[in-house]
């Protein structure tokens, strides 16, 4: 195993394919189990200190330390703390660290996450929940989680990223992990000017990029589906419209697959989609829970 327990988690890169079935696993056994049956975290403090807003990422930590018996302590705004009067990152989570025994970091600048952890030197683990334009590796492990619970494997599969593939953190670390796994096809779909950065071979298929979503839609296992990151777009520019899901979507999509989401949505994914029995990212955002369950019971527990 690459991830070694009590160390931080600040990418995907961290961790193995041994590591991510072995977290896949840990969290199908959390998903079945309530506190206080599971008291891992017992008499242990987590602190989430996100510097960008959050509702899953957050509140599914903080929910996950909660049912492992453990205490949060959170800086929901950065506003409202001591970053308002200018300390630095480093600063901020060394004064932290002797308040926690762990700390689950959201940041608007790539990297954030690794130069906290670079600061700490190993004095308590850094989690990375998401880091600006880079990365979200515990996202990436809930996706992974999902996909699991419903196919049992991630091998084999085809996988259509759609959206914003450029700014978004979520597809850069699912990419990234699905590179452990032998897929049957990677497909990408995107309005111009986002076009994912990564192209070549990934989990030993080639990447295809794909003008039309419906018939990319046609031929795949997952739809992941994300929005436009408004927030993250050069100054001045202006957003391209969004690739919708619509009814010539849903048609063309084959009755065994899946459309994920890691959320929010904007128009991309318009209510009528919600009914749709292959539409499963209301359970995705809720099995943040039993991954985050396993995520920090190997980093603390």
């Amino acid at each position: 195993m690459r991830w070694q327990a009590h160390t931080s988690l600040t990418s995907i890169s961290d961790l193995d394919r041994e590591d991510i079935d072995r977290l896949m696993a840990l969290a199908g056994q959390m998903a079945g189990a309530r506190a206080p049956a599971i008291n891992t975290l017992a008499g242990r403090i987590v602190a989430t200190l996100f510097y960008e807003v959050s509702t899953r990422t957050r509140l599914s930590f903080e929910s996950a330390a909660l049912r492992l018996g453990g205490h949060v302590i959170s800086v929901a705004d950065a506003a409202t703390s001591s970053v308002a009067k200018g300390e630095t990152l480093a600063d901020t989570v060394r004064m932290v660290s002797g308040y926690a025994d762990a700390i689950v970091l959201r940041h608007p600048e790539a990297g954030a996450a690794r130069a906290a952890a670079d600061a700490l030197d190993g004095r308590v683990p850094v989690i990375n929940g998401g880091d600006g334009a880079g990365e979200h590796p515990t996202q990436a492990m809930t996706d992974a989680f999902t996909l699991h619970q419903h196919f049992g494997r991630l091998d084999g599969l085809t996988v259509t990223f759609v959206g914003d593939l450029r700014y978004g953190r979520t597809v850069h670390s699912l990419m990234a992990l699905l590179d452990h796994y032998e897929l049957r096809a990677v497909q990408l779909v995107a309005p111009d000017g986002l076009e994912a950065p990564a192209g070549g071979i990934l989990g030993g298929a080639r990447v295809e990029r794909i003008d039309s979503l419906a018939d990319a839609a046609a031929s795949t296992d997952v739809l992941y589906m994300t929005r436009i990151q408004h927030e993250r777009l050069p100054a001045g520019s202006s957003a391209p419209a969004a690739l919708q899901v619509d009814r010539a979507v849903l048609d063309a999509l084959p009755a065994e697959s899946l459309i994920l989401h890691p959320l929010p949505r904007r128009d991309e994914l318009p209510p009528l989609v919600d009914e749709d029995p292959r539409a499963i990212y209301f359970r995705q955002a809720a099995n943040g829970v039993p991954m985050r369950m396993a995520l920090l019971t190997h980093a603390i527990g």
